[in-house]
């Protein structure tokens, strides 16, 4: 027996970690997330060969994202995310907030622009492509904050308070679609907070904390409108199968208080890295002070000692 003809069967076992952690292919994801890596590691393995450098964190950060896409899509805990809410739920998080930072943590756009060739002047390559992209108006609209709040919260609301939810799980192009949209929800919201990559949008460290705290809260809110539910709100999850051996409205209990809880595991995360950015440029910033004094012999400094001493002769 089919689930709404996206040919996950219906007599699945009652979920444990281990059954939901077993392989179950999604040969889109599987694809996807093997092209990424193999295209990242045709870029760190192009700078090596020239004798460039690329951080050993940013390669773990991304290929540790694209793993967790894989973690979440390519093992049973997909089919049984079909019939079980709170398992979806757990792969919506992951999938929207913890993914798109460790790969925005790898830096792909960076990689990408030191790694591809120019192609040399009047034409137009795959990094000449990119930049146009990078510099583009599309590109200052979808991170411009003003669209990617309310984009990060009505991926919640508009999703799953409306039908659109349940039409999009009746296929198995419509769950794709959705898995892939909250990706990238994830990307364009984390990005111009914490994102290594150059961005169009990039507001000072404080203005990026008020970014994310503005975002954040919905999430909780979200999860506590789903555990104060007093009837399955969601028709895909109001009528599990019985092999489960759950019941609708605490396995959607259990759906808001994962909602709830990753509003704040993510938010702690991208503050940990926004603190290193922030120190990280206040110490390029210094040394950067310091090689232009040394080019100029000090001159900031002799002037400010002329004028002391100025002052000095004139008190005098």
């Amino acid at each position: 027996m089919d689930h709404s003809g996206h040919g996950m069967t219906m007599d699945l076992p009652p979920f444990t970690l281990g059954r939901g952690l077993e392989w179950s292919m999604d040969p889109f994801f599987l694809v996807t997330c093997l092209l990424g890596l193999a295209l990242y590691g045709w870029g760190v393995a192009r700078l090596v060969r020239r004798g460039d450098k690329w951080p050993v964190g940013r390669t773990v950060a991304y290929t540790a994202g694209v793993l967790s896409i894989a973690l979440m899509m390519c093992t049973k805990l997909n089919d049984y995310g079909m019939v079980m809410f709170s398992v979806h739920m757990v792969q919506h998080m992951v999938i929207s907030m913890v993914s798109p930072i460790l790969i925005l943590l790898g830096a792909p756009i960076t990689l990408a622009l030191r790694a591809l060739p120019t192609a040399g002047r009047g034409r137009k390559g795959p990094r000449e492509l990119l930049l146009m992209l990078l510099h583009s108006r599309y590109m200052r609209i979808i991170t411009h904050p003003v669209f990617t709040i309310p984009l990060f919260i009505a991926s919640l609301y508009g999703l799953y308070f409306t039908p659109l939810f349940d039409f999009l799980m009746e296929s198995r192009p419509g769950h794709i679609a959705m898995m892939v949209h909250f990706l990238a929800v994830g990307v364009v919201f984390f990005w111009p907070i914490m994102g290594v990559d150059p961005g169009p949008h990039r507001p000072g460290y404080l203005m990026r904390m008020l970014e994310l705290f503005a975002g954040m809260p919905f999430h909780a809110f979200f999860g506590i409108a789903l555990m104060m539910g007093s009837t399955p709100m969601v028709g895909t999850f109001r009528n599990p199968p019985a092999s489960l051996g759950i019941d609708a409205l605490s396995d959607q209990n259990a759906a808001g208080g994962i909602a709830w809880a990753f509003s704040e595991i993510p938010s702690v995360l991208v503050l940990i890295a926004l603190l290193f950015q922030w120190y990280a440029s206040e110490e390029r910033q210094a040394r950067r002070k310091d090689r232009a004094a040394d080019r100029d012999g000090d001159k900031e400094l002799e002037a400010y000692n002329a004028y002391l001493a100025s002052l000095n002769a004139r008190g005098n």
